[in-house]
């Protein structure tokens, strides 16, 4: 789908919106509490895909709104929004039925507030989810390791809140292609760089992910959700580069200095394992599989299988 002009103004200038949920939240911490729904609004950048999550409590047009205002001031004011059409969510749960009788029933309402504000609304073709594969790659990524680190936890809604900026910022840290030509830069250029100015960096914290949840205090406990919803999603995007790349790059053309991604277990939520090819070893029959890499921990050895070469779409 074309989403609007390749050189935008401002982040966030054309977005895809989209729905998931819904999430169970608890009136409040401790016990007698009560559970409610809530549901997640992701925005997507259309150009460097970028994300930006927002809470909501139901879904309402007053609910969106809310939601809308709150991006709008923290993210400036988008030019078009793409969002999908209500009968996409045909066959889908009962929460998302729910969700896509609100699309259609209040699309004359939603347009009207977009065009006060100077805003273009714009539906993707009913009945076509993939048309908006930008952002329902993003939904999905979320929804799915979300719900399988949460399982069947509830959380307040700051507690939620908290857990949801942390993986928008997960998601703004993937490497996108190498920051500058150096073959002594080791940084990648992020989603980050193009609305903080800067990659993002979480605070230095321990692995408790293999601690049992009765003995971790609140804080810890957000903590271990965020890690364990890191090592899910960071091996399963590095190896989902890897399979792209497998029909993009030809490695016995992997070029000195190039910048690669490193498949490495462990690693501490954002913090990606990147360096620079310095040599290729082929094999007694003639075809590479190794590559020497130089980090910033030093020179290591690695077979092509853990290693992702960036940009992928070097034309190259």
């Amino acid at each position: 789908m074309h989403a609007g002009p390749q050189h935008t103004r401002h982040p966030f200038e054309f977005v895809g919106v989209d729905y998931a949920g819904p999430m169970s939240i608890k009136n409040k911490s401790g016990r007698g509490y009560k559970v409610s729904k809530a549901y997640i609004c992701l925005f997507v950048w259309c150009v460097t895909k970028a994300v930006h999550t927002e809470l909501v409590s139901d879904i309402s047009t007053d609910a969106f709104l809310l939601a809308l205002k709150q991006f709008v001031s923290r993210r400036g004011k988008p030019a078009c929004i793409y969002s999908d059409n209500g009968t996409n969510f045909v066959g889908a749960n009962n929460a998302l039925k729910k969700l896509g009788r609100f699309i259609i029933n209040n699309e004359t309402n939603l347009t009207n507030s977009f065009q006060a504000d100077d805003i273009t609304w714009k539906f993707i073709p009913p009945r076509s989810p993939h048309f908006g594969g930008l952002w329902e790659s993003g939904i999905k990524c979320i929804k799915y390791h979300l719900r399988r680190v949460t399982k069947d936890l509830s959380f307040t809604f700051e507690q939620l809140y908290t857990i949801l900026t942390e993986v928008e910022a997960i998601l703004n840290s993937r490497p996108l292609s190498p920051l500058s030509d150096s073959p002594h830069d080791l940084h990648p250029l992020t989603p980050s760089h193009f609305l903080i100015g800067r990659s993002s960096n979480a605070a230095p914290e321990p692995n408790i992910t293999h601690l049992p949840r009765n003995r971790l205090s609140m804080y810890q406990h957000l903590a271990q959700v965020k890690q364990h919803l890191w090592k899910r999603w960071n091996k399963q995007y590095v190896s989902e580069l890897q399979t792209r790349t497998k029909w993009k790059f030809n490695y016995d053309s992997l070029k000195a200095n190039t910048l690669v991604l490193l498949k490495e277990d462990n690693q501490p939520p954002m913090k990606w394992k990147l360096g620079r090819v310095e040599a290729i070893h082929p094999g007694a029959d003639g075809v590479a599989r190794v590559a020497s890499i130089r980090t910033t921990d030093g020179h290591v050895k690695r077979s092509f299988a853990k290693i992702c070469p960036l940009p992928l779409d070097d034309k190259e």
